[in-house]
C-alpha cells in the first residue's frame, strides 16, 4: 500500500460513522444472535466447517446482517463482493458473477457475494444466481427485511439456509455502547466521555433492538457535548435521538403477526396481552377499521354462544370505530377487546360450520326430506312436498319429534361454558327425546325454554 493509498484509507475511515466502524472485526466481537451463532448452532458449525453455499439473512434493520456477511468472508478467507438489489439489474449481477468465476478458474479465492435487501431482486434477477450458487462459484450471502417465503423464488430458498435475526436484547445493546466509548482507535474512547448507566439504558430501550440506531445516537450525543463536558447524562441521551419510530410494516410479518398475537391472545383470556398487542397496532398507524373487523371475526369465532353478547358488541364497537374514527375509537376497541378476552369461551359453531361445509363438498348430497320441502306452488302436493310435516307451534311445548336431515349427523357439540352451557342441556334433552324408538311423551319434565 502506497502513501497516497493509505491516505485515502484514513481519510475514508474519518467519515465513516460510528456503526459502521464499530462493526465486528471476528465472531467473538459480535453481539447477539446466539441463536445461530453460539457453539454448535447452525450457522457457527457451517463457518468451522466451511460449508457456506448460500445464506439469507431475514430480519429487522440493525441486528447484524451486514456484519455477518463481512465476517463470513474473513473467516472463510475469501474474497468479499456486494450489490444492493434495490440499485442493481441483471448486468451488474452478471459482472460480479463473471468476475467471481474468472477468479476460480485461475485458482484464485472464492467469493462471498453478499447482496443486499435481496427481496427488490425480481424472479428473473433470482433466477441469474442459481448456476453459480449451484456450481459452488458463490457463496451467496443475502440479506432482507422482508419474509423471504413470500419475496424469493422457491430454487432459491431450496438451496439456502434462511436465519432469521432477532432484534437485539436491551442488554447486547448497552454492551455495544459501552465497547464504543472505550474503543479510543474506532469508537469514542478518545474523548473521554463517560456515559450514565441510565443514558444507555435509555438508548439501548428505545432504539427496539436496532444496534446502528443506537450507536448512531450515541455519537450524536457525545460529540456535540460541550468542549469541557464530559459526562453523557440522560437528559443528553434524550436529545440525541428522535421520538421512538414503532417498527410495522403494514403489508408485511409484523401486520400479520401483530393480528395474530392480537386474536391468540383474546383466545387465551388475557386482556392485558390483547391490549398490548392492540396498542402496538394503532400506535404504528394500523388502519382502525382492520382491527374492529377482526374483533368481529373473533367474537364469533372464539366465543361464539358462550356469550352471544360478544358479537353484539363487537359489531357495536366496529360501527362506532367507524363513525368516530382514531384517536377516540381506541377507547371503544379497548372496551370490545376487554370484553371478549374475558368472554367464556367456545368454538363449537365455527367447529359446526366446517364439519358440514367439509360434508356437503366431500360427500354424497343429502336430499331434503319430503315432508320439509316446500309446498307453497300449485302441484306441490301431486308431489308429495310437505305431507306429513308437522307444525312445532301447535305443540304444548312448541317442539314435535320430527326428522329434519334424514340421516344420524352431528355438527354443533356445545361446550359447558357460558351461556352455550345452557343451550348444551337443553340439546341434550332434544337428542334424547329425538331417538328412534323414544317415545317423547314418555316423560313429564318440560323441555328448558332457557
Amino acid at each position: 500500500m502506497t502513501l497516497f493509498d493509505r491516505l485515502e484509507t484514513v481519510n475514508r475511515e474519518s467519515v465513516r460513522p460510528l456503526a459502521a466502524r464499530m462493526r465486528p472485526r471476528t465472531l467473538d466481537e459480535f453481539v447477539g444472535q446466539s441463536h445461530i451463532l453460539a457453539p454448535g448452532k447452525l450457522l457457527r458449525r457451517m463457518l468451522e466447517a466451511d460449508r457456506i453455499s448460500s445464506v439469507v439473512f431475514y430480519g429487522p434493520p440493525g441486528t447484524g446482517k451486514t456484519s455477518l456477511a463481512e465476517l463470513i468472508a474473513k473467516h472463510t478467507k475469501r474474497i468479499f463482493r456486494s450489490l444492493n438489489a434495490a440499485a442493481s439489474g441483471v448486468k451488474e449481477l452478471r459482472e460480479v458473477l463473471d468476475k467471481a468465476r474468472e477468479d476460480v478458474s485461475t485458482g484464485g479465492q472464492r467469493t462471498v457475494l453478499f447482496i443486499d435487501e435481496l427481496h427488490h431482486f425480481n424472479k428473473q434477477q433470482q433466477n441469474v444466481l442459481l448456476p453459480d450458487v449451484e456450481e459452488g462459484i458463490v457463496a451467496l450471502v443475502a440479506a432482507t427485511t422482508a419474509n423471504p417465503f413470500f419475496s424469493l423464488i422457491a430454487p432459491l430458498l431450496s438451496r439456502s439456509q434462511i436465519f432469521e435475526l432477532q432484534p437485539l436484547p436491551v442488554g447486547d445493546v448497552v454492551k455495544l455502547l459501552e465497547r464504543s466509548l472505550t474503543d479510543s482507535v474506532r469508537g469514542l474512547g478518545s474523548r473521554k466521555v463517560t456515559a450514565t448507566p441510565e443514558s444507555l439504558q435509555f438508548l439501548a430501550t428505545i432504539c427496539d433492538g436496532d444496534a446502528r440506531r443506537a450507536l448512531s445516537a450515541l455519537e450524536i450525543g457525545v460529540l456535540s457535548l460541550e468542549a469541557n463536558q464530559k459526562l453523557f447524562d440522560l437528559p443528553a441521551a434524550e436529545e440525541s435521538i428522535q421520538k421512538k419510530q414503532i417498527r410495522y410494516d403494514a403489508d408485511g410479518d409484523d401486520h400479520y403477526d401483530a393480528a395474530s398475537a392480537l386474536i391468540k391472545s383474546i383466545r387465551g383470556s388475557d386482556p392485558d396481552a390483547a391490549i398490548y398487542w392492540m396498542a402496538r397496532m394503532l400506535a404504528a398507524g394500523e388502519e382502525p377499521r382492520f382491527v374492529a373487523r377482526r374483533l368481529v371475526i373473533a367474537a364469533s369465532e372464539d366465543i361464539g354462544n358462550a356469550d352471544p353478547q360478544g358479537l353484539i358488541l363487537a359489531q357495536s364497537a366496529a360501527a362506532a370505530t367507524e363513525f368516530i374514527g382514531m384517536p377516540e375509537c381506541r377507547i371503544i376497541l379497548a372496551q370490545a377487546v376487554t370484553y371478549l378476552a374475558l368472554a367464556p369461551k367456545s368454538n363449537a359453531s365455527y367447529k359446526a360450520i366446517d364439519a358440514a361445509l367439509t360434508d356437503v363438498r366431500e360427500g354424497r348430497l343429502l336430499p331434503v326430506p319430503m315432508h320439509l320441502r316446500d309446498r307453497h306452488y300449485k302441484g306441490a302436493e301431486r308431489l308429495g312436498h310437505g305431507e306429513g310435516y308437522e307444525y312445532p307451534h301447535e305443540a304444548k311445548e312448541g317442539w314435535v319429534p320430527q326428522e329434519y336431515l334424514g340421516v344420524e349427523r352431528r355438527y354443533y357439540e356445545p361446550v359447558d361454558r357460558g351461556t352455550e352451557a345452557e343451550m348444551k342441556q337443553r340439546l341434550d334433552e332434544l337428542r334424547e327425546r329425538r331417538q328412534p324408538g323414544k317415545d317423547p311423551s314418555s316423560s313429564n319434565q318440560e323441555i328448558s325454554s332457557k
